[in-house]
Order: structure tokens, then C-alpha cells, then sequence
């Protein structure tokens, strides 16, 4: 995906476009550029591969004027490699209009070929260009920026978010979204455009966001929003729950390392406000209404990555405390193989950012189906919550590194909601057990931050002997299977060395072949007092890899002595049931990824290939 930020106002622009930008580079960072009047009314840009300090250092030697309107855009590569001359702004033919754009234009080649025909030359590898010389064409023809934007939206397909500004319209900036976000923020004397708002939140936290297939053309005084077919749009104001400086690092080394020391706060206020009386009453859920959700006969989690292994913790605590069948999905999986929905199916989404396109289709397709459709997000004024019928936010706050942590333990306690408020509404849990339930989630933030503050120092040490390190395996059964999967996908992301992460009873059908000597081998150890008997069985796990070499880090409860003699190192975490394990579990694994990462001297928050969350399919 990309970062987009759109200025009008008595500032002076390219100071409030770098720093929305900023903001926004952990949505994509290959290249970055702006477009900007200056005061004479000339549009002026400049745009550089690499990071965005390398355009701010070039801005620096290079000044460019500072005029009161302008667009900046901060990219992650589809078409065309990351190199200047494809970096956004995008001019139209005579560059006198500059366009960025997030997402893809599907037809792209089509409408190329149209332009060449008529004599069009292209400086760029991107779909981008044939949007910014198609409206500059409908510009020439109609003297109406949001006119020749409304003309030519309506031939493109795919995903896109487009802002457009033209010399000869100053103080006029001019956003078109379909499948991508884009919200306005609503200043004094000034108005905004972003990706999201995070891009301006800075100056305002009064925001509007846009819905699908809309224009917006935003002045200094104004703001109006319409259609694709011309009409105009009343759009609801929102009020942004978050500051700009809990965007900032303050003081940390990554905002990975800041945001693993929020955990505790993501969970506790994830939890905040949703128990009455010491039981989950969740309003969230009345637009599907409580007779809806007692008739629902089974449930679809669809998400992607970090999300879709919360889901899989959900699936256990959903279907333990509800009773109701809970099947776990990749989204871009799920509606290529023409599912089974119905009125009785609830399809639960999960998205950090409010704007996985795969995600966002799956649930456009279920609700296309006729399903019930609930999303968990982070974001306010995303797509997905907007697509839904209902939506239970995460609050945990700006999440900037791309490796997500905190927004995982919050996906996992509002699921853990979720399954309590449909446990209450159908009558499975008898009133002592959701108590229990309810307290043993409150306590979950305070036994975080006791994980934090015990074992960071260890793992650093650990991380810091094992930076030659090519290939680490994670073992874990039942809840502790998801840990182990969310453990080796943050050594891929952040590491870059081989990571698996296996159910524990697969062992011996085929993953033991993969151990030898010195092969490292993190196993999630479940309490030796659940019920169930999974601690004895994951012990002989234990005993059967360190038998051929493997060097056995464990992560266990406190006071397990049964798996002192067979690990080589052990991670102690605090006395918690079953189902509430994982959310301490975790927490070791967060922080050895990003110790591991930062030892081998790579970019913590901004791993190699990858964004913030992904706006194509």
C-alpha cells in the first residue's frame, strides 16, 4: 500500500505534507515525492527513491516552494520498480495537474494503449500515469478538476485511492477513492486528505471518512463530497481517539520496542467499557441484534498473517464458550472456492488497519451472501468496518511498525469478547464460569507487563548469541499452536531466516526429520495444571527433539519444574488458564523477534518487501 496526504490551507504545505508523510511511511517506504504550488502559483514536485529521508534530505539542498496547497505520497511498489521516475506525483501531458495514487489499476494496459495511440508519451513504468494524462485530457476539455476526476474514475477498475491538483485551481485539492481508504480531516481555516489520519492528525482530530466510490474536493473553507455519478454525499464526522505524539517513538529505540511495551494498555483497553457487572455486554453487536446471533449456527473468521492466527485463538475460546462450529480462513482463500453461506452464518473479520483488500473482498463477498458480517479492527474510519454490520474496535492505538504486537493481543481479547457476549446471548456459560472468565481476562495486562519487565533482558541476551542463526523452529499444541505460528512469522519478518512454527503432535509425522544438532527449537509449554493432560505429551516432545540435538528454549509457567531438566534455556510466564495463556505466551516471541533483528543490525520497524498491511489483492 501507499501513504497519501492532500493539504489546503494558510500553512505553508510541504512542512504539513513531510510530516503526514512521516506519519504514513510505515505504509510504504521505496520512494517518496510531493507536488506543491508555490507562491507565484507555479506546481512545483520533487520525488526520490529510498526512504523518505533521502526526498527530505534532496528537498534540503534542493528547496521547492512552499505555497498553500499541495500533495505528498510516500509508495510501496506494484507497477513499476522503486526508482524516481516511478515515484508519485504523476503529471499529466502539459505538467501543469499531479496525481498519486494508492492501489491498482487493473485496465491499465488498455487504457496505455489508448493514450499511445493518440500520440501519448510515458515517462513511467506505473498504472499510476494513465490516470494522471487521462484526467489531465478531461481537465483540457471540461476546465473542472472534479469534473475531469469524475469522468475518468468511472473507466477505471481495480482498487485506488487518487488525489489530484492542478496549477490553474489553486487552494483545490480533489480525492476519488473505490476498494482504498481515504479520510478527511477538518480543520480551522484549512482541510486535509489521507490515506489515514494519522496524516494529519497533527493539526486535527475532527475527521470524515469517505465511502466507497466517492469524490471529495476539499479548500481552504469547504468540503464537498460526491458520488461517481455526480450526486451529493452527506458523509458522518468522527472524532479521532488518539494524539499525534502517540504516533511518535518517544524515546524508544523502534516503535516496535514501544509498541511491545503498550501491550499490557492494548489489552486492557480493548477491554474497557465492554463488562458490566462483571460480565461482557458488547452495544458493538446490536445492529445484528441479540435474536440473530442466538440463530447463528456457525461461524467464519476470515483475516490474513498476524490476524489470522488471532482468529485461530478465537476459534478455541469461541467455540469452548459458545458452542458454536468456528472455521478459520485465509482471506484471499475464502471466496475463490464459492463457500457455503447463509442467514445463520456469522463471518467475523479481522484487520489491524481496517483496509486488507483481500479481507475487504472476503467480506464483501459475505455480505453479498447473505451472511451476518462483524469485523474487529484498529482503525477508525476504515473500509472493512464501513462494509460491515457491526464492528468491535481494538483501541489499542497507532500501530507504525509493520510487524504487528500490540494489535495482535488486542485481536485476541476482543475475539475472547466476542465469544463471552455469544455465550451469554445463547446461554453456554453458566454465570460463575463468564465471571471467571471476565476476571482472568482483566488480569491479562497486569501479568504482561510482569512478562515485560522479567525476561526482555534475557532474550536480548539469547537474541544476541543466536545472530547466525539460519533457522529456528516453534512447537506448540492446542492455543499454543497459533503462538507458535504468530513466533515464526515474526523471525521471517523481521529476521529473515527460515522459521516454521508446528503443531507439536505433527512431530513425529514428518517435522522431526528437520532437527539436529544445534537446531534451535522454541516450544510454548502449556500449564501442567490444565485439565486436559496437553503438558505431559508436549514434555515428551521436548525430550524426543533434545535427544537429537535440538537446543530446547521453553516458554512455561512459573514453578514448572517437570520441564527444567530437558530445556536448555527457559522463559518463565505468569499463572494464567488455558485460553488466557497465549496472550503471555506471546509476549517472549514479540520480543525475540525484534531482538534477533536489531542484533543482526536491520531495520526493526521496516523490514525488507514489506508494508504496514497490504491494499491489493
Amino acid at each position: 500500500m501507499c501513504g497519501i496526504v492532500g493539504y489546503v490551507g494558510d500553512n505553508k504545505s510541504l512542512e504539513v505534507l513531510l510530516g503526514g508523510l512521516k506519519r504514513l511511511e510505515y505504509r510504504g517506504y521505496d520512494s517518496a515525492g510531493v507536488a506543491v504550488l508555490d507562491e507565484s502559483g507555479s506546481l512545483g514536485t520533487r520525488k526520490r527513491a529510498g526512504k523518505l529521508q533521502v526526498l527530505v534530505d534532496d528537498l534540503a539542498d534542493r528547496p521547492l516552494g512552499n505555497g498553500s496547497t499541495g500533495i505528498g505520497h510516500t509508495r510501496w511498489a506494484t507497477h513499476g520498480g522503486p526508482t524516481d521516475r516511478n515515484a508519485h506525483p504523476h503529471l499529466s501531458a502539459d505538467g501543469k495537474l499531479a496525481l498519486i495514487h494508492n492501489g491498482i489499476i487493473e485496465n491499465f494496459a488498455e487504457l496505455k494503449a489508448e493514450l499511445l495511440a493518440e500520440g501519448a508519451e510515458f515517462t513511467s513504468e506505473t498504472d499510476t500515469e494513465v490516470a494522471a494524462l487521462l484526467v489531465g485530457k478531461a481537465y483540457a476539455e471540461s476546465g473542472d478538476l472534479t469534473e475531469a476526476l469524475r469522468a475518468v474514475v468511472q473507466r477505471l477498475h481495480g482498487a485506488f485511492t487518487l488525489l489530484v491538483m492542478h496549477e490553474d485551481q489553486p487552494g483545490v485539492v480533489v480525492g476519488a477513492r473505490r476498494n482504498s481508504p481515504l479520510v478527511i480531516g477538518l480543520g480551522d481555516g484549512e482541510n486535509f486528505l489521507g490515506s489515514d489520519v494519522a496524516a494529519f492528525v497533527e493539526y486535527t482530530r475532527r475527521a470524515v471518512a469517505i465511502g466507497q466510490d466517492q469524490i471529495v474536493t476539499i479548500r481552504t473553507d469547504s468540503v464537498d463530497v460526491i458520488d461517481f455519478d455526480g450526486n451529493p454525499v452527506e458523509a458522518d464526522e468522527f472524532e479521532i481517539a488518539w494524539d499525534a505524539s502517540a504516533s511518535e517513538k518517544g524515546g524508544w529505540s523502534s516503535f516496535m520496542a514501544k509498541e511491545i511495551s503498550e501491550e499490557p494498555e492494548a489489552v486492557g483497553n480493548t477491554i474497557l467499557g465492554r463488562t458490566h457487572d462483571g460480565l461482557v455486554h458488547l452495544e458493538e453487536l446490536a445492529p445484528i441484534g441479540d435474536a440473530a446471533l442466538k440463530d447463528v449456527d456457525r461461524i467464519v473468521i476470515i483475516a490474513c498473517g498476524t490476524a489470522a492466527y488471532a482468529g485461530m485463538l478465537g476459534k478455541y475460546a469461541i467455540e469452548q464458550w459458545a458452542r458454536i462450529p468456528v472455521d478459520v480462513e485465509l482471506s484471499h482463500e475464502f471466496r475463490y472456492r464459492d463457500p457455503i453461506l447463509s442467514d445463520r452464518t456469522l463471518v467475523i473479520s479481522i484487520s489491524q488497519s481496517g483496509e486488507t483488500m483481500d479481507t475487504l473482498m472476503a467480506v464483501k463477498y459475505a455480505m453479498a451472501s447473505g451472511a451476518h458480517v462483524l469485523s474487529v479492527c484498529n482503525t477508525q474510519g476504515a473500509t472493512i468496518p464501513r462494509e460491515s454490520h457491526a464492528v468491535v474496535y481494538t483501541h489499542a492505538g497507532p500501530e507504525v511498525a509493520v510487524a504487528s504486537t500490540k494489535a495482535f493481543v488486542a485481536q485476541v481479547t476482543a475475539l475472547y469478547l466476542i465469544g463471552l457476549h455469544l455465550a451469554a446471548v445463547r446461554g453456554t456459560l453458566d454465570e460463575a464460569a463468564h465471571r471467571s472468565a471476565v476476571d482472568e481476562l482483566a488480569s491479562v495486562p497486569a501479568k504482561i507487563s510482569e512478562v515485560l519487565e522479567v525476561s526482555q533482558a534475557e532474550i536480548g541476551q539469547l537474541a544476541r548469541w543466536m545472530t547466525e542463526t539460519q533457522s529456528v523452529l516453534f512447537l506448540g499444541r492446542h492455543v499454543g499452536f497459533p503462538v507458535a505460528l504468530e513466533g515464526a512469522l515474526k523471525l521471517k519478518e523481521l529476521a529473515y531466516i527460515h522459521a516454521e512454527g508446528f503443531a507439536a503432535g505433527e512431530l513425529k509425522h514428518g517435522p522431526i526429520a528437520l532437527i539436529e544438532p544445534g537446531q534451535v527449537v522454541f516450544v510454548i509449554v502449556p500449564s501442567p495444571r490444565d485439565p486436559s493432560s496437553l503438558h505431559p505429551k508436549v514434555v515428551s516432545n521436548i525430550q524426543e527433539i533434545r535427544a537429537r540435538g535440538a537446543r530446547v528454549i521453553a516458554i512455561a509457567e512459573k514453578g514448572d519444574a517437570a520441564v527444567l531438566p530437558f530445556a536448555d534455556e527457559v522463559i518463565p510466564i505468569p499463572l494464567a488458564g488455558s485460553l488466557f495463556e497465549p496472550l503471555l505466551a506471546v509476549v517472549p516471541l514479540h520480543i525475540f523477534g525484534m531482538e534477533l533483528a536489531a542484533a543482526k543490525g536491520l531495520d526493526v520497524d521496516q523490514p525488507r518487501n514489506l508494508a504496514k498491511s497490504v491494499t491489493v489483492e
